[in-house]
């Protein structure tokens, strides 16, 4: 697969998204060529490095609740997966990606806990353990409208699929609001587990000697089961006879219109490219 993914600017995702697709289109037919109507072939290996942030709301039993920012208590991946692959025959095509990573981490007297969105006083701690587990699955069809020999650009609609399971142990150092008792310490899950419609765009710019060397864009914003996704990617790779190297750096995002809650990753990736 061509790896997808867009850089996005300091718009916001939508509007930017509408502007990449816009003058995309408005350029296509004086550039574009036709492609091999031969059966082509993408499969990629990577490695995804995410820092994994948002905001989680953990129901707790009580009148209140706890949120937490992962980013805030995770330091590391535990386990992560990743593949992606693409079929084309003419100007038409799908794609997919699918990704899964394990993260879980604990801290010790800290105050990155709120109570229903105030923080924890002033002399009150809390150990707090934390995991995270998310497989996304994006799935979509293309239709390439610029291919010359420097630049291809797709246009796609398809859907990305959430499972998200996160895990919050607390105990709290002394009683706090509601948490008296054995009731300053518990547990509690949060699955804001979504499907979404997506739209988007990617494409290369190729150069250097025998265009060896290219730059991968990608940029898709869609909604559904969350109140607004998207993602983006840019990056450098090269290509060999046998495939392709590629890093990129990658951001994806979902908002959830429930508890206000969301979720990110945001890291760099480095994949390997077959194709056939």
């Amino acid at each position: 697969m061509r790896f997808p993914l867009t850089a996005c600017t300091a718009s916001p995702p939508a509007a930017a998204a509408v502007l990449f697709l816009g003058c995309s289109i408005l350029s296509a037919a004086a550039r574009a060529q036709t492609p091999s109507s031969d059966w082509q072939f993408d499969a990629v290996l990577y490695g995804y490095f995410p820092q994994i942030s948002g905001s989680a709301t953990f129901a707790t039993g009580t009148t209140s609740n706890i949120t937490v920012d992962p980013n805030q208590i995770l330091s590391s991946l535990k386990f992560a997966a990743m593949g992606a692959f693409e079929v084309r025959k003419g100007s038409w095509g799908v794609f997919t990606d699918l990704m899964y990573l394990d993260a879980s981490d604990s801290k010790s007297a800290t105050r990155a806990l709120s109570i229903s969105g105030v923080a924890i006083p002033g002399g009150v701690t809390a150990d707090a353990n934390l995991s995270v587990k998310s497989t996304v699955w994006t799935l979509a069809g293309e239709y390439r409208v610029v291919s010359t020999p420097d630049t291809t650009l797709d246009l796609f609609i398809g859907t990305r699929a959430l499972y998200l399971n996160q895990h919050l142990s607390w105990q709290f150092s002394s009683d706090v609001g509601p948490f008296v008792g054995p009731g300053r310490q518990g547990a509690s899950e949060s699955n804001p587990n979504t499907w979404d419609g997506i739209i988007g765009a990617k494409g290369r710019w190729m150069f250097g000697q025998q265009h060896a060397w290219f730059v991968p864009l990608y940029l898709d914003v869609g909604t559904g089961g969350s109140q607004l996704t998207w993602q983006g990617y840019g990056g450098l790779g090269y290509a060999f006879s046998w495939g392709e190297v590629i890093g990129v750096w990658r951001y994806l995002d979902w908002h959830f219109s429930r508890d206000s809650s969301s979720f990110s990753l945001n890291g760099p990736a480095i994949g390997v490219a077959f194709r056939w």
